[in-house]
């Protein structure tokens, strides 16, 4: 049998055809009917025209070297999109992500080399969900927005999901999308499918506000307006369409002043609504402070500090923003008891007033149970007044406080502070270190409750959620670092046991809770801690982590200095609780009730994974004396301003 071939290169295909041929007109051979008519025979191969010359030096050229540059008749002098940058810069943003676009390539194009690539700086990104991430991350613990370019329609719907979560959030964000309003301008084909009519449509139930400016001066105003009601309370995102035409083309008017941009000073409660509170604070007997999205800045949290202090009265921190020290004695964050015993509540910034009041319990049970005492006084303090929402139902159940009062609590506190100062009696004063006295002992039990919890099962594989947690915090602890992750999967021990008494030590807020918000968000607050001089700790679930991969290609290509560290349960492990909860209703067995719940067969190599994208990695890591070895070279890596990954198989929570 005759040997089979694979292929044949080019040459040796011509020679064979010309000696073939040859030989075939020589022995008289008459060609097939097929190839008489000028068919191709069926399953034939497709091979070259032996005739077809090889390219020449000047094509070679064109198809090899460095493109000449674009002289033709589009040729532009004065880009819209340069001024647009201007704007842009004018505001102060230091950073802004994007995902490749064709609707914006005139701004990409300013940015880059009209604008230097600096202030703001473009960060790369492979995802508009990463984009977006970054952004809300980043306004958390930076404490001003970052600026985003998405492509028309595809790319505004992906990019949707954090920016909900940035609306959950209450923090700014810029968005400029990409748009080809005039239909005649359009390149046939996909431009037509990535352009809208009403393009802020996709999420506008979630934003501040959107415009469609028509001009370059319209653009620069509209950006004003937009970075300023982004940037007020309650804060959220907002978009400014940037049309393609407008930024291709030149602008016409080479002078275009740039419009004068003042940031907005925040709502402060009405002063006689914030003195009758500090009355009702300094003469109750057990009173507390609840606070949600309170503290936007440093200032914000040590004035909290400061009030409480001088009521000498307990806080819950409900973990969505560093709003007040971990370890000072009267954090009450995790005493179950404060809220049944309490006559006055003051909330500041919360989202859920009703679930201060009542427990929901789990469906089909819809009714509620008093937590607190039906004459305690509950008074609430909030810029959520100040904006009503519609679709999108993050304000949760509607309670109707004895007081509620609008405006900023952060802006609001100095003079609560200050009413508070006033209304004190010296008797009042004098109770001050019987009180603290009593919060240091109960503070005190419970961080050694809290101790012992998380050394349960010490030595156990999979390795125990405050095993590991543990072993990072003893390797950090003398640094100064950022948290940029929420601790709720991780059983809030960091919040239990950790000493965070600094605003930049943790950056936690979830929004919506969206799941793949975490990595994103995560890279963007470092980026922001980076720039303050810290390196920044982000721990992740895996699930989580599988929505958006590839921001590690950003936090490795930018040289963001993050410590990422899996929480590696090879599951939706909250999901799973709910299908087994189902199950067990219905009497069909808990165990059963694991499928489409688990991230196993096969087990996600996330060290490879992160690897792949020049992130140094190790795992997985199942074994606790491997631990600390790990962390002690990832940290060296981190120190020295690369991101670093480990992947620790870990129990549910």
């Amino acid at each position: 049998m005759a040997k089979k071939h694979s292929g044949v290169d080019r040459r040796g295909f011509l020679a064979g055809i010309a000696a073939g041929g040859a030989g075939a007109a020589a022995a008289g051979v008459a060609p097939t009917a097929a190839a008489a008519a000028g068919e191709t025979p069926a399953n034939a191969p497709i091979v070259p025209n032996a005739s077809a010359a090889l390219p020449g030096p000047r094509l070679v050229a064109q198809e090899t070297g460095t493109p000449a540059p674009d002289v033709d008749r589009w040729h532009v002098h004065n880009a819209g999109s340069d001024y647009m940058v201007d704007c842009i810069k004018h505001v102060g943003f230091d950073y802004i992500t994007c995902m490749p676009g064709s609707t914006f390539r005139g701004l990409q194009e300013s940015v880059t080399n009209y604008g230097g690539n600096s202030k703001p700086e473009l960060l790369s990104c492979v995802h508009e969900e990463i984009s977006s991430g970054i952004a809300m991350g980043y306004a958390q613990m930076a404490g001003k927005p970052m600026a985003i370019i998405v492509h028309n329609t595809v790319g505004l719907q992906h990019a949707s999901m954090n920016i909900y979560n940035a609306y959950a959030a209450r923090v700014p964000m810029v968005i400029f999308v990409g748009n080809i309003a005039d239909g005649a301008t359009r390149r046939p084909g996909v431009e037509w499918y990535h352009t809208a009519t009403d393009v802020a449509a996709i999420v506008r139930g979630f934003i501040k506000y959107d415009s469609s400016p028509q001009s370059l001066q319209s653009f620069g105003e509209e950006v004003m307006k937009a970075t300023s009601l982004a940037t007020t309370p309650l804060m959220g995102p907002s978009l400014v369409i940037v049309d393609a035409d407008l930024a291709e083309m030149p602008n016409d008017q080479k002078q275009l002043p740039l419009p004068k941009y003042v940031p907005v000073r925040p709502p402060v409660a009405d002063p006689a609504a914030l003195a009758d509170v500090a009355k009702l604070l300094v003469n109750a007997q057990s009173p507390i402070i609840v606070a949600d999205r309170c503290a936007r800045t440093a200032d914000g949290m040590a004035l909290l500090v400061q009030l409480a202090e001088a009521l000498q009265i307990p806080v819950v921190d409900y973990g969505n923003r560093m709003n007040f020290p971990t370890n000072h004695h009267l954090n009450g964050s995790f005493d179950r008891t404060l809220l049944g015993k309490a006559d006055v509540v003051l909330g500041l910034e919360l989202t859920d007033l009703f679930g201060l009041v009542g427990d929901v319990p789990d469906f089909p049970i819809r009714a509620s149970t008093m937590r607190i005492k039906p004459t305690t006084t509950v008074i609430s303090i909030n810029a959520m007044y100040l904006q009503g929402s519609g679709n999108y139902q993050d304000q949760q159940r509607f309670y109707n406080p004895t007081m509620p009062i609008a405006g900023d609590s952060e802006a609001s506190l100095p003079y609560l502070l200050d009413a508070v100062n006033r209304a004190m009696t010296s008797e009042r004063r004098a109770q001050n270190p019987a009180r603290a006295a009593a919060f240091v002992d109960s503070f005190s039990k419970r961080r050694q409750a809290d101790l012992e919890l998380a050394s349960t099962s010490w030595d156990a594989s999979p390795i125990t959620v405050g095993r590991w947690v543990a072993e990072v915090y003893n390797q950090i602890k003398n640094d100064d670092f950022s948290l940029v992750s929420g601790t709720f999967y991780q059983g809030q021990f960091p919040n239990r046991l950790w000493d965070l008494d600094k605003y930049h030590h943790i950056c936690s807020d979830g929004g919506a809770y969206g799941v793949g918000e975490g990595l994103p968000s995560a890279v963007g607050a470092a980026i922001a801690a980076r720039d303050q001089g810290r390196y920044s700790v982000n721990f992740n679930g895996d699930g989580d982590f599988m929505v958006a991969p590839g921001t590690l290609w950003t936090a490795s290509h930018h040289k963001i200095p993050l410590l990422t560290v899996i929480h590696n349960n090879r599951a939706w492990h909250q999901e799973t609780m709910h299908l087994q909860r189902m199950a067990s209703r219905r009497e069909r067995g808990p165990e059963k009730a694991r499928t489409g719940t688990l991230i196993t067969d096969p087990n996600i190599d996330f060290a490879k994974f992160a690897q792949s994208m020049g992130v140094y990695a190790e795992g997985p890591i199942s074994q606790p004396d491997q631990l600390a070895p790990a962390i002690a070279r990832a940290l060296k890596v981190v120190k020295s301003g690369m991101p670093a990954l480990i992947d620790i198989v870990s129990q549910p929570r």
